[in-house]
């Protein structure tokens, strides 16, 4: 497998992006080109800012996608979550953003991405985004 288009895999990195604009979804090539196989990444803690109150919302994201020619690292994916914890952004466009950011990154034959968000006034919200779009 090629690696030498990473930068965080095998290298110390402590300092986090400040936000998703900063941070960078790297890809490797996938092993089976061809193969429709699915890979599913759970992501339990992520979280971010509420856009009206500034408090913080938590969220279980989880990405499952049916790749093309390119994986997303995770290592890289892990940083690009981390960077939405200062930001302020309805959960809705979160789960639709990680989506397209995604999309644009390693170009996948499938992909859903959803978001289970903290319960707020006694109100849970789960948002679910797919592409191709049916």
């Amino acid at each position: 497998m090629q690696t030498s288009d990473l930068t965080l895999l095998g290298h110390s990195e402590n300092r986090l992006p400040k936000s998703p604009d900063e941070a960078k979804l790297e890809t490797f090539p996938n092993c089976r080109p061809g193969r429709k196989f699915w890979i599913t990444l759970d992501c339990p803690e992520f979280s971010s800012l509420c856009p009206v109150t500034g408090q913080p919302d938590t969220a279980h994201l989880v990405i499952r996608y049916v790749p093309g020619e390119r994986c997303v690292e995770t290592k890289s994916l892990k940083f690009y979550m981390a960077s939405y914890r200062n930001l302020p952004a309805f959960n809705e466009e979160i789960v639709n953003r990680v989506l397209d950011d995604l999309v644009a990154a390693m170009e996948p034959v499938e992909i859903t991405v959803s978001g289970k968000f903290g319960a707020r006034g006694g109100i849970q919200l789960t948002c679910e985004a797919s592409h191709p779009e049916a």
